[in-house]
């Protein structure tokens, strides 16, 4: 799973933001997928630059995700990137345009099922995904003490 980073925490909160607020959802589409709502995210491109810079090549995003080259010079292999250096892997991408990370899966329960092709599910997936990595973050960075003097508040 993704390193538990504030950039990554944002990124799938905000994503899932944009989805709950309207942004558009068509699983088929490679701009506006799971994977694809991420990437406008943090690329910035709309969703029509990223199908566009997808239909550069074959295959739907898991496809892409296994050829992926950084020395292609493919824009779709450049989208990937940007969101590696950020701390995704090829295996988070997969799994969220397949919403299959078991240890995410866990922590939304049994009795939920998941489908890939649902907004709300996809929604609820980046939500909980973005809280592993919060707690996982606040584990790992106190927070410095604060003292508050009588002074300071006067």
């Amino acid at each position: 799973m993704a390193t538990a980073s504030i950039e990554i925490i944002n990124a799938l909160r905000k994503t899932a933001d944009k989805l709950e607020k309207g942004n558009p959802f068509e699983w088929g589409h490679m701009g506006s997928c799971n994977c694809g709502n991420l990437a406008q995210t943090i690329t910035h491109f709309t969703k029509e630059e990223i199908h566009r810079f997808a239909m550069q090549k074959h295959g739907d995003w898991a496809d892409q995700l296994i050829d992926f080259c950084p020395t292609s010079g493919y824009p779709m292999d450049l989208i990937i990137q940007k969101m590696m250096d950020i701390g995704f892997s090829k295996d988070d991408l997969t799994h969220l345009e397949w919403l299959s990370d078991t240890s995410i899966l866990d922590k939304i329960g049994s009795q939920v099922k998941l489908y890939r092709n649902v907004k709300s599910d996809t929604i609820l997936y980046m939500n909980t995904w973005a809280d592993i990595l919060e707690e996982e973050f606040l584990q790992n960075h106190k927070l410095p003490s604060l003292e508050v003097s009588l002074e300071m508040i006067c």
